[in-house]
């Protein structure tokens, strides 16, 4: 009688290397501009996370003479009191990129709820939410943004808080907007005639379907934010001094522009990397999920 061999499965790949291939899977094809978007925006998302701990100095203790030139000892100088520049921009541009991604965080969750909540529903239940949101997409976003901060108070999270105020009505219009067009499609009819509830339908076809756009958008409203914040700050309604902001840095150096112009320029070209890479790495993620 002849003796089975034992099976060995030959082909099986590592859980690690199968996610690895279909990582190169999805982004193959993306184009060099956009490969060094991605790494650039993995580069200041390390930034953000280790920030405190690569700098050199503490970004709120003087560590040297005031207005020192940028060189060996200080890379980028000292401000008007003696800090570091480099520590306090790489501390601030972790408050920006977290700032951002909070305010992001915070629409996509009440902004897409209410958009998910509308479209599936419709009827006058639609049309209710659709009009406070309105009501807020009528008001103009900054100046409404200036007059939450002023009436709370200067500070960083009362900032995030009227910024978040102003951002949540537009992901509230984008994810209605897909849900009602999936609504309407084959494929719900079908799920519909095969006997799945509303609970269903919304969880295992509205939800999915709205989560590419939700992406798409937050992907590109970091570099938005990120502005917006800066801007506040540079107006004086961020976090009180000595608070390493990006915004409040740059106004504070212009009065020394002419002779200390490292002051304001470093913590301004900062908030332009920010955006510039996020904008960049946002158009290409678009893409490819536009592309899928």
């Amino acid at each position: 009688m002849a003796i089975a061999e034992p099976y060995v499965a030959k082909d099986l790949v590592p859980v690690g290397t199968r996610f690895g291939q279909g990582l190169r899977q999805y982004f193959q094809g993306t184009p060099v501009a956009g490969w060094v978007a991605f790494t650039a925006l993995a580069a200041m998302f390390l930034i953000a996370i280790f920030a405190e701990a690569i700098a050199p100095y503490d970004p709120l203790v003087p560590a040297g003479q005031p207005m020192s030139a940028p060189g060996s000892g200080y890379l980028l100088g000292t401000d008007t009191v003696g800090r570091d520049v480099l520590s306090r921009v790489l501390v601030g541009m972790s408050t920006s990129w977290w700032g951002a991604l909070a305010v992001v965080a915070s629409g996509v969750v009440f902004g897409g709820l209410v958009g998910l909540v509308a479209g599936a529903v419709g009827g006058i239940v639609d049309s209710i939410l659709m009009r406070i949101t309105d009501v807020f997409l009528a008001l103009p976003g900054p100046i409404l943004a200036v007059a939450v901060v002023a009436a709370l108070g200067p500070s960083y999270f009362h900032t995030l808080v009227g910024v978040a105020i102003v951002w949540w009505p537009l992901y509230t219009r984008i994810i209605r907007a897909e849900v009602r067009k999936l609504r309407a499609s084959p494929h719900m009819e079908a799920a519909k005639i095969s006997g799945a509830g509303p609970v269903r339908r919304l969880t295992r076809h509205l939800l999915p379907g709205a989560v590419p756009v939700t992406i798409i958008t937050a992907s590109l409203d970091v570099s938005a934010l990120v502005l917006m914040l800066s801007s506040l700050s540079f107006l004086g309604l961020g976090a009180p001094q000595p608070a390493p902001e990006l915004g409040a840095m740059s106004a504070q150096g212009m009065t020394n522009i002419f002779s200390a112009w490292w002051i304001p320029v470093f913590p301004a070209a900062a908030v332009a990397l920010i955006a510039i890479v996020s904008n960049f790495a946002g158009d290409a993620l678009r893409d490819r999920i536009r592309d899928r």
